[in-house]
């Protein structure tokens, strides 16, 4: 009987020692998989980095300065997203109370300095040569509307913040622009031409874009773009042009300062 105990008690510690090295075996496959895997991935990023990196650069022009694989991805994106697109998604709003008080300020780019509000004019450039100056007390007095959303910004901050002024919408209709809504893109500059942005004519369109005369239910202070400027929801901030001068209607691209430094042109949400 004790002979055969001893017996199975080698056979048992026998088959332990083989069950543990193959377990060591199947973890050490395992490590070297692993760590095989990640060692592919890393040099197919890295290769992939350097070819984009090593791509020949668009030429300037209404874009620029991105690489050319880069850019049509970019333009890729925006035919998708453009299909999709509908004036009846709007963006989530919010209560006042949950607004900012502080509204964050990022650039001055054309709008630096402050502003003489009673001389200012918007100047209109009609597709049939017909241009229209605007001053301020003119928008006031059409209807009102206030959006409470939550602000993006490329840079990968955001802020709920609140805004007041009249829809571009409405305005369009009011100063009778039926005609220039027919063309396919907005196009707005600063007084001094140092910052502009090209816009696609749905999106201006869009029921929630304002163009903007207070910020907290208070006019907006220079920094902010007085006396005017565009808040345009479905759009990253470097679309929300300070302080507009002249709007101009047509069927190519305006030029748009972002997108001329290798950014996106539509620069959608």
């Amino acid at each position: 009987m004790m002979k055969v105990t001893k017996k199975l008690s080698k056979i048992f510690k026998k088959r332990v020692a083989k069950k543990e090295l193959t377990v060591e075996q199947t973890i050490s496959r395992r490590n070297f998989i692993s760590f095989g895997s990640f060692a592919v991935l890393a040099g197919a990023a890295w290769g992939g980095w350097r070819w984009l990196y090593k791509s020949p650069v668009e030429p300037n022009g209404i874009t620029g300065q991105a690489h050319l694989p880069l850019r049509a991805v970019l333009n890729t994106n925006e035919k998708l997203v453009r299909g999709l697109y509908s004036n009846n998604n709007l963006v989530k709003t919010y209560p006042k109370e949950m607004a900012a008080k502080v509204v964050r300020h990022n650039s001055d780019i054309g709008s630096a300095g402050l502003v003489d509000v009673d001389a200012w004019k918007l100047t209109v450039k009609k597709s049939n040569g017909e241009v229209l100056n605007i001053g301020i007390d003119e928008i006031r007095r059409l209807p009102k509307t206030e959006i409470v959303y939550d602000f993006k910004c490329v840079e990968g901050w955001d802020q709920i913040s609140h805004w007041g002024g009249v829809k571009f919408s409405d305005f369009m209709a009011h100063f009778k622009l039926d005609a220039e809504t027919a063309l396919e893109y907005v196009g707005m500059e600063t007084p001094d031409k140092q910052y502009y942005v090209g816009i696609d004519m749905p999106s201006a369109m869009h029921p929630q874009t304002l163009l903007a005369y207070e910020v907290n239910e208070k006019p907006l202070p220079p920094k902010h773009g007085a006396p005017l400027r565009l808040i345009i929801p479905v759009k990253y901030g470097i679309k929300n042009l300070k302080r507009i001068g002249s709007v101009n209607f047509s069927n190519t691209r305006p030029r748009d300062y972002w997108a001329e430094q290798g950014y996106d042109y539509y620069a959608g949400l």
